[in-house]
């Protein structure tokens, strides 16, 4: 992929020096390495697009586990980066690999529908299967955006706009129309679900879709350490929890 010698530096096959740095976007470079080919400009939109939705998302977890690591270790920031990624899994940013891999494998099994009602039974059928495993569906819900993530329907225009709209997007938003009826509540398509389905289409192989997000909120991780830095924080949310824990005697 890459190589060095005492002049030059090959990347992709070609010299980084003067042929990458300043000549393409780190989007783009990101794509080219996981995928070995140019994007086309509408891949690049939408790829880039979905770096910036999976970015930050406020005081969650991952951005909590780095603020705290900072303030435990403040010489190592590569360990507040760490700790804050590693965080990165079935509830926070691993839903992006899950929901593209739950629609990749829905789809593997059936032909495409031919239209929008035929897209509904695929979702319709999917959705029982999984609620008969006792599964959730992946993409499904948001702690705080209950009635719509707004990254959704941008990332689904972005996409219908720049032509890379396909399959995984089409049976996300069926999953989307036919979920209410056949769970019998409301749950909003949710911004990672909806990056997972976006990638997939794109031809980004499921397996790799997590690094992706983790990629996005690298930078995310990065801002917050840089702010408990200028504006600490870490040392409040420490104390507000170790003063406010009830003590249980395990032999009480």
């Amino acid at each position: 992929m890459g190589t060095s010698d005492p002049t030059t530096i090959t990347l992709l096959g070609e010299n980084l020096a003067e042929d990458l740095m300043g000549e393409v976007s780190f989007g783009e470079l990101a794509f080219r390495l996981i995928t070995r080919r140019r994007p086309e400009p509408g891949q690049l939109k939408v790829f880039e697009a979905v770096l910036v939705a999976l970015a930050d998302h406020g005081f969650t977890p991952t951005a909590i586990a780095s603020r705290l690591t900072l303030h435990s270790a403040p010489e190592s920031v590569q360990g507040a980066m760490a700790a804050g990624l590693l965080g990165g899994g079935s509830r926070f940013l691993g839903v992006t690999e899950d929901t593209a891999t739950f629609l990749a494998a829905v789809l593997a099994e059936s032909a495409e529908p031919a239209d929008e009602r035929g897209w509904d039974e695929l979702a319709r059928t999917a959705v029982r299967r999984r609620r008969e495993a006792g599964e959730l569906v992946p993409g499904l819900g948001h702690p705080v955006h209950e009635q719509q993530d707004p990254r959704t329907p941008v990332l689904i225009r972005l996409a219908r706009e720049s032509g890379t709209y396909g399959s995984h997007l089409a049976l996300f938003e069926a999953i989307g129309r036919v979920a209410p009826g056949a769970l019998g509540r409301r749950l909003p398509l949710n911004g990672a679900g909806v990056c997972g389905a976006a990638l997939a289409d794109l031809g980004l192989p499921a397996e790799i879709l997590r690094g992706c997000a983790l990629l996005a909120r690298a930078a995310g991780l990065l801002g917050h350490i840089a702010e408990e830095m200028r504006q600490p924080i870490a040392g409040e949310v420490y104390r507000a929890v170790d003063r406010n824990a009830e003590y249980v005697d395990p032999d009480a």
